[in-house]
């Protein structure tokens, strides 16, 4: 049928969705997208195919199969690990007026009624591209590519448990228990900062809470981050012959989002504890949020210095006050 129109038939009897083929077996729907994809304007119109899939339901009391070409509801979605990942890239690229090209999309679904927040889910085959993915289009939180494979771990065993997909909400809720609310052993109470007149040195004292017990941290750096990183091992950590260091560091702004309207940042750090002069576990990832960038990170190295302790690292915490 497609060629017999680019062949100059001005005519093609049809049903809809497969049923109705006694005038004619091709679907009108999968017909005119398919022109419509290859540029060529098939004189039919979808902006709206919810509404025609829905009369179409109701005239035949019958379903339109969840993956039928272009009109299923399953036909934008995308559970794969790589594909997700291919159209996260994409969608990422395509900014302005730039002419469509989004992997395993061949068109907009938005010039058929639908919407982008279906596109990608997450199950047991889904990889670090859709949970990031969802992170970033509905909280507004960009990680590390590092976080995002080892954020998806925790996801994995989520879904590999339950068998089922998981929601956004579910993710978020898995973001802030993994994250946010790592608070034990150690957890930032207040702290304060002052600055040499005309230089950057900075220094800074903390109330950290350890267990039931408060304890008070001092240190010097030329920021806050390096003051905050020395006075927790020299209080911490250094009397007993190790410390942890900080391998990366990176601070974004919280964008707009479904669930955030409000500017935050969004910092990410990696730590690593050293036993002895030498590395010991595995570095592990920490997020703190806040409207405060400062305040931010320091939550960020404590909650990445919670997830060593969590990870069963009971030796670098051995000394803690109780």
């Amino acid at each position: 049928a497609e060629l017999a129109l680019m062949a100059g038939a001005d005519r093609v009897e049809g049903c809809l969705f497969g049923n109705g083929e006694r005038t004619g077996n091709v679907c009108l729907v999968t017909l005119a997208l398919n022109m419509f994809t290859q540029g060529i304007d098939p004189g039919v119109v979808y902006d709206n195919i919810k509404e025609t899939i829905e009369i179409a339901e109701w005239c035949t009391e019958i379903k339109v199969p969840e993956r039928y070409p272009w009109a299923g509801s399953l036909v934008y979605t995308a559970f794969s690990g790589s594909h997700q990942d291919a159209i996260k890239k994409g969608l990422t690229f395509m900014t302005g007026d730039k002419q469509w090209e989004v992997p395993y999309l061949p068109i907009d679904p938005q010039d058929i009624g639908r919407h982008y927040e279906a596109i990608i889910r997450v199950n047991s085959q889904s990889g670090k591209g859709g949970v990031a993915y969802l992170l970033e289009t509905e909280y507004g939180v960009e990680l590390p590519k590092e976080a995002q494979a080892e954020f998806a771990t925790v996801v994995q065993r989520i879904t590999d448990q339950t068998g089922k997909e998981i929601h956004a909400k579910d993710i978020w809720d898995a973001f802030e228990k993994t994250f946010l609310n790592m608070r034990q052993p150690l957890e930032l109470v207040n702290y304060s900062m002052s600055m040499d007149h005309g230089s950057e040195h900075v220094k800074l004292s903390a109330l950290i809470r350890v267990g039931s017990t408060e304890v008070d941290v001092d240190g010097e750096g030329n920021g806050p981050v390096s003051a905050f990183v020395g006075g927790l091992n020299r209080k911490f950590f250094a009397p007993h012959g190790n410390f942890f260091e900080l391998s990366h560091y990176q601070s974004n702004a919280r964008g707009n989002c479904k669930h955030a309207q409000q500017s935050e940042a969004v910092c990410t750090v990696r730590c690593q504890a050293m036993l002895a002069g030498s590395k010991h576990g595995g570095q592990k990832f920490g997020v703190g949020m806040h409207s405060n960038t400062t305040t931010a990170v320091l939550r960020a190295v404590l909650s990445a210095l919670n997830r060593i302790h969590d990870a069963g690292d009971t030796q670098m915490f051995a000394h803690l006050p109780k």
